[in-house]
């Protein structure tokens, strides 16, 4: 069994917090005043920014 990148897992990490984000009971618990410290906006960022560092690292280094 290989071992998927990073960029994959991050790619699978951000499909499943939106599924989160979205799902009836997760919503059920933000109507009964679940209010965590970091919210699943926080984790999409959290998650576009490492994106983008894979990203900006996979380009060739201008010289």
């Amino acid at each position: 069994m290989s071992n998927p990148s990073l960029q994959q897992l991050v790619e699978q990490a951000q499909t499943l917090i939106s599924l989160i984000a979205t799902h009836p009971d997760y919503r059920q618990l933000l109507n009964e005043g679940y209010q965590p410290d970091l919210n699943i906006a926080d984790t999409q960022t959290a998650l576009t920014y490492l994106q983008w560092e894979l990203e900006r690292n996979r380009e060739p280094s201008a010289l």
